[in-house]
């Protein structure tokens, strides 16, 4: 990858719920990790290419996982 060329986008899978409604699951660690910077926060949403209400989601799925220690709060290096 060169300099001047932005990484990849990740892609954050979304999951149907028993009525239908999509959203992210706090459970898929490697997925919101690949959505979160090297010191533990979110992404941008034009770098995500995410709307308004999926970033809350994702936030939201963020929150779920640091609570259930999957994710760690801060970066264990600072």
């Amino acid at each position: 990858m060169s300099q001047f060329q932005a990484p990849p986008v990740p892609v954050i899978r979304r999951q149907k719920d028993a009525k239908g409604r999509s959203f992210i699951d706090y459970k898929q660690v490697e997925e919101l990790r690949r959505a979160m910077t090297q010191n533990g926060k979110m992404l941008s949403r034009k770098r995500m290419n995410m709307s308004a209400g999926d970033q809350s989601q994702l936030g939201q799925a963020i929150k779920r996982a640091r609570f259930m220690a999957l994710l760690p709060f801060t970066n264990a290096a600072s």
